[in-house]
């Protein structure tokens, strides 16, 4: 499995365009759900903090392989997306990695049971 992870800065002159352009970023990567073949998990954050160094919007979308991500990129619903988003944003990072499932599900349970 490969994790996939995108932070956005996004433009705007005033706190509401910000807001409404964040509030965009997450509606319109939502609506990818269940449209992406190999992609098993799709998140969208929104930052709280509105600490000055804070990225406006986070996307962690896991996929079953590296191959399903690789399509992903090309996916005509993900480049609609890209294109309905324009030049919304500023700044842009990224990070893939591989996870192994099994690992995560025990740290998980791990956790749970520490809470």
């Amino acid at each position: 499995m490969i994790r996939h992870i995108v932070m956005w800065r996004v433009r705007g002159e005033t706190p509401h365009e910000r807001q409404e352009a964040r509030r965009l970023v997450k509606e319109s990567f939502e609506a990818l759900r269940g449209r992406i073949p190999g992609m098993l998990r799709l998140e969208v954050g929104l930052d709280s903090s509105a600490v000055d160094y804070a990225c406006d919007a986070v996307l962690v979308t896991e996929f079953d392989s590296l191959a399903a991500l690789d399509a992903y990129a090309t996916h005509p619903e993900h480049l609609r997306v890209r294109e309905r988003l324009g030049d919304i944003r500023t700044a842009r990072f990224q990070v893939d990695y591989p996870i192994d499932p099994m690992a995560d599900a025990e740290r998980q349970e791990t956790t749970a049971a520490n809470a």
